[in-house]
C-alpha cells in the first residue's frame, strides 16, 4: 500500500517543478521514472497546467505558446525558420512521438485544443499557414503543406521558389487516417473523415467521408453506417 502511494506521489511531487530549462528538464525526467514510456506519459501532462514536454523534445521556436495541459512526446521537433510565425498549442492536445513542426517565411500553426496526433506526422508551413480546430484526431504519417514548389523548365528545382495558393484549414472534430496528406487551398469540414493515404488537394466538406488519390467524396458520416476501413483512430 505504502508503496503504491508512493509511486503516486512522486510524479505528481515532480511534476510541479517540471519545465523546458535545464531544471525543469531534470524534474520531468524523474517524474517520467514512475510511469510507462510512450503514451503512458501521457498521464505526466494532466498532473500540472503547465503540462509535459518530454526533454527528448527539440524546441528551436522562440515564439512557441503552449495552452494548458499540453502532452509533447520524444523526438518531437518544433523549428522557427526565418520569418516564421507562431506555433500555438490548445489546451490538452496531444503531440506524440517524432512529429516534425516546421514554420518559416509567411508561415504559422495553431493546434486547436483536445486535439490527438500521432506519431510520425509532418507540419511544414512555409509561404501559407496552418490551421486546426479541436479535437481534431490526426493518424500517423500524415502531412500537411500549405505551399507549393515551381517547377519552371530551365532553372534547377532547388532554385525554383515557393509559393502558396491558400492556407490549410481544418475544423474541428474532424478525423484524418493513416498516411494522409493535405496540400495549400484546402478546407477539411467540421467532423470530416479522410481516409487512409489520401491525398487532399481540394475542399471537403462538413461530415463528409473522402478518400483516394485525389480524395473524392464517397459519402457522409449520417449515411455511413459503418466505419471507414483502415482510417484507425487511436488514443
Amino acid at each position: 500500500m505504502l508503496l503504491r502511494q508512493l509511486k503516486n506521489l512522486w510524479p505528481r511531487f515532480w511534476m510541479r517543478y517540471a519545465g523546458r530549462g535545464a531544471g525543469g528538464k531534470m524534474a520531468t525526467r524523474l517524474a517520467a521514472l514512475a510511469v510507462p514510456a510512450y503514451k503512458g506519459r501521457r498521464q505526466l501532462s494532466l498532473m500540472h497546467r503547465r503540462g509535459y514536454v518530454s526533454p527528448d523534445a527539440t524546441i528551436l521556436h522562440d515564439d512557441l505558446r503552449l495552452g494548458g495541459n499540453v502532452f509533447i512526446g520524444d523526438g518531437v521537433i518544433i523549428y522557427r525558420a526565418a520569418g516564421g510565425g507562431t506555433v500555438e498549442i490548445g489546451d490538452g492536445a496531444a503531440l506524440h512521438n517524432d512529429i516534425i513542426i516546421e514554420v518559416g517565411q509567411g508561415g504559422g500553426l495553431v493546434i486547436g485544443g483536445g486535439t490527438q496526433i500521432q506519431p510520425r506526422c509532418q507540419f511544414s508551413a512555409y509561404k501559407g499557414s496552418i490551421a486546426i480546430g479541436s479535437d481534431v484526431q490526426i493518424g500517423p504519417g500524415c502531412s500537411f503543406y500549405p505551399y507549393n514548389h515551381g517547377i519552371e523548365a530551365g532553372f534547377r528545382i532547388m532554385r525554383q521558389p515557393l509559393y502558396s495558393e491558400g492556407n490549410i484549414v481544418i475544423e474541428d472534430d474532424a478525423w484524418l487516417g493513416v498516411g494522409v496528406i493535405v496540400l495549400d487551398n484546402v478546407r477539411i469540414g467540421r467532423g470530416a473523415v479522410i481516409g487512409a493515404g489520401a491525398v487532399v488537394t481540394r475542399d471537403v466538406p462538413e461530415n463528409a467521408i473522402a478518400v483516394g488519390s485525389p480524395a473524392r467524396v464517397t459519402g457522409t458520416r449520417d449515411a455511413a453506417g459503418t466505419a471507414v476501413r483502415a482510417c484507425s483512430k487511436q488514443p
